[in-house]
């Protein structure tokens, strides 16, 4: 008798752990650490889901590379061994070259203005493009301003920063930009980044302070410029078929909370930029805010839209600057 109690229990305890399990388990990968503001938006995106499916959808987060580098994941997504990925809107461009638009230098006059085109009509028919090639665009969330961090010397003008060694993204854009401005790009994923730059490989990188910060690179740069040439989004992205899989209903959540993880990352954010900023002084950064970035971009900026123009067309800029 007491041995069919036990199985009883047994068979109790397996059919309510089945009955509570999630119809849809979702493996999502990124490049960043947890302390980034990345992690906490896809950790708001699965909380966001889990809660509004009742459970029926869960979300677990690889973080930090674990499932690979930007390019491995991006592809593990697009075959279905991953489900889920956020990663910086360069990483797509060899798929969609019109995601390079979004993060071209100078293109965003202001943090408002980029969020009003990449969350309004022309944003998401950038990542409509993306369904052709197994991918569902969710949403972008926010890699940052981009600023120059070099191990040579302070920069406040464009010579300062000729001759520098610098990784850069594979956005073909930002390494124009690069050499136009004096420097010698090359692209590296940025999980490789840090031994390249203790190394003595690279001389500089450009990346969002949050990133600076979260990837230690502050340990082994010393000048950081707070230049903002670059508005970084990142493409939040799911793997077609297994989106097509879901219940509408169920759709239409993961859309929506991608969407309102972007605006809690964008406020975490802006409200952590001057104590990100204080911190990687603490760490013995130099810092130089406030440069006058006007000739810099009057280097860059119409050959960049020339060339962007001659490969992929007018219409897309065009729409950028007309979205207020």
């Amino acid at each position: 008798m007491k041995l069919s109690r036990i199985l009883l229990a047994c068979l109790v305890a397996a059919v309510g752990s089945s009955a509570y399990a999630a119809k849809f388990n979702l493996k999502m990968g990124h490049a960043v650490n947890t302390t980034d503001g990345q992690h906490a938006a896809a950790m708001k995106l699965a909380e966001l889901v889990k809660q509004r499916t009742n459970g029926d959808v869960e979300i677990t987060i690889f973080p930090a590379n674990q499932l690979g580098n930007d390019a491995a994941m991006i592809n593990g997504t697009r075959g279905g061994t991953i489900d889920i990925v956020s990663s910086g809107a360069s990483n797509f461009n060899g798929i969609v070259p019109n995601t390079a638009a979004m993060e071209l230098p100078f293109v965003f006059r202001s943090a408002q203005h980029a969020y009003n085109v990449l969350d309004g009509a022309v944003g998401t028919g950038v990542l409509n493009e993306l369904a052709p090639h197994g991918l569902k665009g969710l949403a972008y969330w926010e890699n940052g301003w981009r600023a120059f961090t070099n191990n040579k010397r302070p920069v406040n003008k464009p010579d300062d920063l000729k001759g520098l060694k610098i990784r850069s993204t594979p956005n073909p854009y930002h390494i124009q930009a690069f050499k136009l401005l004096g420097m010698n790009p090359s692209p590296m994923p940025i999980a490789e980044l840090y031994t390249a730059l203790e190394t003595g490989t690279f001389d500089a990188q450009e990346h969002p302070i949050n990133v600076t910060w979260s990837s230690k690179f502050y340990e082994v740069q010393k000048h950081l410029t707070v230049s903002n040439h670059v508005y970084s989004p990142l493409v939040v992205a799911m793997n077609k078929a297994k989106f097509d899989t879901l219940p509408a209903n169920y759709q239409k959540i993961v859309v929506d909370a991608a969407r309102e993880a972007a605006t809690h990352q964008r406020n975490l954010n802006a409200a952590n930029a001057g104590k990100v900023i204080a911190e990687l002084k603490k760490s013995g950064m130099q810092v130089i805010e406030n440069v006058d970035m006007a000739p810099f971009q009057k280097i860059v900026s119409a050959e960049i839209a020339k060339t962007f123009g001659e490969k992929n067309g007018p219409a897309l800029l065009k729409a950028i600057e007309d979205t207020k």
